[in-house]
């Protein structure tokens, strides 16, 4: 059992168009998030182009977790993120999206989140750096 279910999802092939609007991307991920249930809490979007390559990031936070999409125009690629925990399905969020945005060849990675009944003993130690001075 676990605790949430993140999705990693490639989309290669995408249309330039689509790469470049942020807006809609939003309020689509927005729409198809409330349409599997989730309840959104927030919505940010910011425009790359002017010292990066064009694209957008936009993030739907989400009570239950979060969207969000990453651009690379003149590649045609997306890279999104769903996370949801509780009774909202982040493949419904997905579906929904895909009902409203062409994202060309997708690719999707599930990997659950705080598997229930890992200690955190098991965990390997972090090395921490020192600060530079």
């Amino acid at each position: 059992m676990h605790k949430g279910m993140h999705l990693l999802i490639d989309c290669r092939n995408v249309a330039r168009e689509v790469c470049l609007d942020d807006k809609r991307m939003l309020n689509a991920m927005a729409r198809a998030a409330e349409r599997a249930g989730a309840t959104v809490v927030s919505q940010i979007r910011y425009k790359f182009g002017q010292d990066s390559p064009p694209g957008f990031t936009a993030v739907v936070m989400l009570d239950e977790s979060h969207c969000s999409a990453h651009t690379y125009a003149d590649l045609g690629l997306v890279a999104l993120d769903v996370f949801t925990c509780g009774k909202t399905n982040p493949r419904d969020v997905l579906r929904y999206l895909l009902e409203e945005i062409d994202l060309g060849d997708v690719t999707v990675t599930e990997t659950p989140r705080f598997t229930l009944g890992s200690p955190l003993e098991e965990l390997p130690e972090r090395k921490v750096e020192p600060a530079l001075a």
